[in-house]
């Protein structure tokens, strides 16, 4: 694929990071990835990847449909002699997360991803990588062009909208596909094999506001708490890392109440399913209390610090002076906030008894930002079983009602019951250990992965998740582990040979 169909008009930085990236094993799936990197993708905004897609596949001369939503597929026939097997989908997304840290100058939807080697990983400047799910797409990518390897038909499914809403798999059609196997590419350890996921739903509170005028003698500050690692807020959710906007409140909650302290802006967070690296908050100090907060701050910060040594080295709590506030949030309000978010749960909730290390239940307190007019808090709950799921989300909707705000939840996606018996399981596991020599771990993942929806849809489907090792993803620490690319897709292209006949 040529690299005309890219964006980034640098020309000179584009040949610099491609001799890097494209001398990299296997030189077909990393080439589809660096292209995929310099296209801007962010969640509902993949209209250039999707015709980058719909090129590609037309340009191999395949069947390639463009679905009413804006998934992308791409089907191959079978190699000579394996026109029996089963067909299998290799299923990825096509967005990405976009999240930057604070003093990264970067536009998601117009520039493109600045991805670099770093020792045994890639990763990125200041931002997301989009190795989720860029990888598993760039994988599907190098199978549908190579002309070298064996397999039965394939097709490549290609979801939009994965990261904030599965808007692409809650919209496949019965009917498009023709496989029977559903190999997701969308799993984050090399030598595990994933074979459930999680369930989730979106949860929200909503505080309407009247201003109040800013007095005289005062003074206006930024404060930040930054500095935090984030991630996933599947995976990554009972790491014990710190949740900014937990932390913010803390801090304002004796702020307001010792130091008059009145809150102009708030905006913590950016995404439902990223734990929250960073809160910012607008705050206006009378004048004569201005030099016991900031020594509060810096009391703040010490606490903060110590509570959250082990997980979070890089945390701060900073307030530093800005423009004067002209209007502030009226006092009560701020109030129902604060009790709105101390009694909303976050975390895991509950361990699961059936698989070992594995979170059923958890949840996230992903945003809380004002716009002038309104203040509203973003959650996401999981859980692996469902009626959990919808319970939590009830405790999370009283939280908010009893601190007198209007709530809602929205967009509940099933999850993906365990079938250890599954015949492509057993087949990958005998593959996996004939060619590395162990079995790898069979799993279940404490994430949204798009099999629970496309199952419900293509209930025939057989289904494994599995890929590449990816740490950090959802945050700006994304990287992943060069070696283990290589290994995910050697043992891709061995599975291919070895699926069951019809």
């Amino acid at each position: 694929m040529a690299l005309n169909y890219l964006t980034w008009k640098n020309k000179k930085k584009l040949y610099i990071m491609s001799k890097e990236i494209l001398k990299l094993k296997p030189e077909s799936l990393w080439k589809s990835f660096y292209e995929l990197t310099q296209i801007p993708r962010p969640s509902k905004k993949e209209e250039k990847v999707r015709a980058y897609l719909k090129k590609f596949g037309e340009d191999l001369g395949l069947e390639t449909i463009v679905d009413e939503i804006g998934n992308v597929i791409i089907k191959k026939p079978a190699t000579p002699g394996m026109e029996d097997r089963k067909g299998v989908i290799l299923q990825g997304h096509m967005d990405m997360v976009p999240q930057k840290n604070a003093d990264t100058d970067h536009d998601f939807e117009e520039h493109p991803i600045d991805a670099y080697i770093d020792g045994e990983w890639v990763t990125a400047r200041g931002t997301t990588l989009g190795a989720d799910n860029g990888i598993g797409v760039a994988a599907s990518m190098a199978v549908l062009e190579a002309k070298d390897l064996i397999h039965g038909p394939v097709e490549a499914l290609i979801t939009m909208d994965e990261e904030t809403g599965m808007t692409g798999a809650e919209n496949l059609k019965a009917g498009v596909l023709d496989g029977d196997i559903l190999l997701n590419l969308d799993s984050e350890d090399e030598g595990e094999l994933y074979i459930g996921c999680a369930g989730g739903v979106d949860s929200s509170g909503v505080w309407e506001y009247k201003t109040d005028a800013v007095a005289e003698g005062t003074t206006s500050y930024k404060i930040s708490v930054k500095g935090l690692r984030g991630g996933h807020s599947g995976l990554d959710i009972n790491l014990g890392r710190g949740n900014a906007n937990k932390i913010m409140n803390v801090l304002l909650m004796k702020a307001t109440e010792k130091y008059g302290v009145r809150i102009a802006e708030i905006n913590g967070g950016s995404l439902r399913n990223a734990i929250p690296r960073e809160s910012f908050v607008i705050a206006v100090v009378a004048d004569d209390k201005k030099e016991a907060f900031l020594q509060y701050v810096s009391e703040f910060e010490e606490i903060a610090k110590d509570e959250f040594s082990k997980t979070e080295p890089n945390l701060m709590v900073i307030a530093e002076e800005t423009d004067a506030a002209k209007e502030v949030i009226e006092e009560k309000v701020i109030s129902n906030l604060f009790e709105a978010i101390s009694s909303c749960p976050n975390g895991t909730i509950k361990m699961s008894k059936d698989f070992e290390g594995v979170v059923e239940t958890s949840t996230n307190l992903a945003i809380v930002k004002s716009d002038g007019k309104k203040i509203e808090i973003a959650t996401l709950q999981r859980s692996l079983d469902n009626d959990d799921r919808d319970k939590l989300s009830a405790e999370v909707r009283g939280a908010f009602e009893a601190a007198k705000g209007k709530a809602n939840s929205t967009g509940a996606y099933p999850g993906w019951k365990p079938n250890p018996e599954s015949a492509i399981l057993k087949e990958m596991k005998d593959v996996y250990n004939n060619k590395y020599g162990r079995v790898p771990e069979v799993k279940v993942i404490h994430a949204g992965l798009e099999c629970g929806i496309l199952g419900d849809t293509y209930t025939n489907w057989d289904m494994i998740s599995f890929g590449p090792t990816i740490r950090n993803p959802h945050s700006p620490d994304e990287m992943v582990k060069i070696d283990t690319v290589q290994l995910f897709w050697d043992y891709l292209v061995e599975t291919l040979k070895y699926i069951p006949k019809k």
